[in-house]
Protein backbone atom coordinates (compact mmCIF):
# COMPACT_ATOMS: atom_id res chain seq x y z
CA UNK A 1 0.00 0.00 0.00
CA UNK A 2 1.42 3.38 -1.03
CA UNK A 3 1.70 6.25 1.42
CA UNK A 4 1.84 9.92 0.42
CA UNK A 5 2.57 12.85 2.69
CA UNK A 6 1.43 16.37 1.83
CA UNK A 7 2.26 19.55 3.72
CA UNK A 8 0.58 22.84 4.55
CA UNK A 9 2.16 26.10 5.68
CA UNK A 10 0.12 28.90 7.19
CA UNK A 11 1.51 32.06 5.64
CA UNK A 12 -0.57 34.93 7.05
CA UNK A 13 -4.16 35.57 8.06
CA UNK A 14 -6.18 33.08 6.00
CA UNK A 15 -3.48 32.31 3.45
CA UNK A 16 -2.07 28.82 3.25
CA UNK A 17 0.30 27.00 0.92
CA UNK A 18 -0.13 23.29 0.36
CA UNK A 19 2.64 21.11 -1.02
CA UNK A 20 2.06 17.76 -2.69
CA UNK A 21 4.23 14.70 -2.10
CA UNK A 22 6.52 15.85 -4.95
CA UNK A 23 7.00 19.31 -3.42
CA UNK A 24 4.77 21.25 -5.82
CA UNK A 25 3.21 24.25 -4.09
CA UNK A 26 -0.32 25.61 -4.43
CA UNK A 27 -1.68 28.67 -2.59
CA UNK A 28 -5.15 28.10 -1.11
CA UNK A 29 -7.78 30.16 0.72
CA UNK A 30 -7.55 33.90 1.21
CA UNK A 31 -8.23 36.53 -1.42
CA UNK A 32 -7.30 35.53 -4.95
CA UNK A 33 -6.45 31.96 -4.02
CA UNK A 34 -8.07 28.62 -4.73
CA UNK A 35 -10.59 27.51 -2.13
CA UNK A 36 -9.99 24.17 -0.46
CA UNK A 37 -13.41 22.82 -1.45
CA UNK A 38 -12.76 23.79 -5.09
CA UNK A 39 -9.72 21.52 -4.96
CA UNK A 40 -11.99 18.53 -4.38
CA UNK A 41 -13.90 19.14 -7.60
CA UNK A 42 -10.75 20.09 -9.50
CA UNK A 43 -9.05 16.90 -8.31
CA UNK A 44 -12.02 14.82 -9.42
CA UNK A 45 -12.07 16.13 -12.99
CA UNK A 46 -8.27 16.20 -13.19
CA UNK A 47 -7.96 12.57 -12.11
CA UNK A 48 -10.70 11.34 -14.41
CA UNK A 49 -9.53 13.41 -17.39
CA UNK A 50 -5.99 12.05 -17.09
CA UNK A 51 -7.36 8.50 -17.21
CA UNK A 52 -9.67 9.22 -20.15
CA UNK A 53 -6.85 10.72 -22.23
CA UNK A 54 -4.52 7.80 -21.51
CA UNK A 55 -7.19 5.20 -22.29
CA UNK A 56 -8.17 6.85 -25.58
CA UNK A 57 -4.53 7.23 -26.62
CA UNK A 58 -3.93 3.52 -25.97
CA UNK A 59 -6.96 2.78 -28.15
CA UNK A 60 -5.37 4.91 -30.89
CA UNK A 61 -8.24 7.38 -30.86
CA UNK A 62 -7.24 10.73 -32.36
CA UNK A 63 -8.21 12.92 -29.43
CA UNK A 64 -7.10 16.50 -30.06
CA UNK A 65 -8.69 18.24 -27.11
CA UNK A 66 -10.60 17.36 -23.97
CA UNK A 67 -12.61 20.04 -22.18
CA UNK A 68 -14.15 19.11 -18.86
CA UNK A 69 -16.39 21.15 -16.58
CA UNK A 70 -18.06 20.26 -13.32
CA UNK A 71 -21.09 21.75 -11.61
CA UNK A 72 -21.12 21.06 -7.88
CA UNK A 73 -23.96 21.53 -5.41
CA UNK A 74 -23.06 22.16 -1.77
CA UNK A 75 -25.17 22.71 1.32
CA UNK A 76 -25.83 26.37 2.13
CA UNK A 77 -24.73 26.00 5.75
CA UNK A 78 -21.55 24.73 7.43
CA UNK A 79 -19.88 22.41 6.80
CA UNK A 80 -21.06 22.99 3.20
CA UNK A 81 -21.11 19.30 2.28
CA UNK A 82 -21.09 18.45 -1.40
CA UNK A 83 -24.34 16.79 -2.44
CA UNK A 84 -24.01 16.50 -6.22
CA UNK A 85 -21.29 16.87 -8.80
CA UNK A 86 -22.15 16.72 -12.50
CA UNK A 87 -19.25 16.40 -14.93
CA UNK A 88 -19.46 17.38 -18.60
CA UNK A 89 -16.84 15.80 -20.86
CA UNK A 90 -16.33 17.37 -24.29
CA UNK A 91 -13.99 15.31 -26.48
CA UNK A 92 -12.79 16.83 -29.74
CA UNK A 93 -10.92 14.80 -32.31
CA UNK A 94 -10.78 13.14 -35.69
CA UNK A 95 -12.85 10.00 -36.14
CA UNK A 96 -13.47 9.59 -32.41
CA UNK A 97 -15.69 6.65 -31.57
CA UNK A 98 -18.30 8.04 -29.12
CA UNK A 99 -18.73 4.61 -27.53
CA UNK A 100 -15.00 4.37 -26.80
CA UNK A 101 -15.09 7.82 -25.20
CA UNK A 102 -18.03 6.79 -23.00
CA UNK A 103 -16.34 3.52 -22.04
CA UNK A 104 -13.09 5.33 -21.19
CA UNK A 105 -15.01 7.57 -18.77
CA UNK A 106 -16.74 4.62 -17.13
CA UNK A 107 -13.45 2.72 -16.86
CA UNK A 108 -11.89 5.73 -15.14
CA UNK A 109 -14.80 5.95 -12.72
CA UNK A 110 -14.93 2.25 -11.92
CA UNK A 111 -11.27 1.29 -11.95
CA UNK A 112 -8.64 4.04 -12.11
CA UNK A 113 -9.66 7.39 -10.62
CA UNK A 114 -8.89 7.28 -6.89
CA UNK A 115 -10.71 10.57 -6.30
CA UNK A 116 -13.92 9.31 -7.93
CA UNK A 117 -13.80 6.04 -6.00
CA UNK A 118 -13.24 7.94 -2.74
CA UNK A 119 -16.17 10.33 -3.30
CA UNK A 120 -18.76 8.12 -5.02
CA UNK A 121 -20.33 6.74 -1.85
CA UNK A 122 -20.79 10.17 -0.23
CA UNK A 123 -21.57 12.43 -3.19
CA UNK A 124 -23.92 11.83 -6.12
CA UNK A 125 -21.65 12.03 -9.18
CA UNK A 126 -23.07 12.05 -12.70
CA UNK A 127 -21.65 12.82 -16.11
CA UNK A 128 -22.54 13.47 -19.71
CA UNK A 129 -20.45 13.29 -22.85
CA UNK A 130 -20.20 15.41 -25.97
CA UNK A 131 -18.05 14.25 -28.90
CA UNK A 132 -17.19 16.73 -31.66
CA UNK A 133 -15.42 16.06 -34.95
CA UNK A 134 -12.46 18.38 -35.49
Amino acid sequence: MASKTVYLNWDTESKFSVHDHNGHQLPINGAGRIGASDLIVMSLIGCSSHDVVEILQKQRQELLELKVSADAVQDDDPPWKFRKIHIHFHAIGRGLDPEKVKKAIILSEEKYCSVYVTLKDVVEITHDVEVTEA
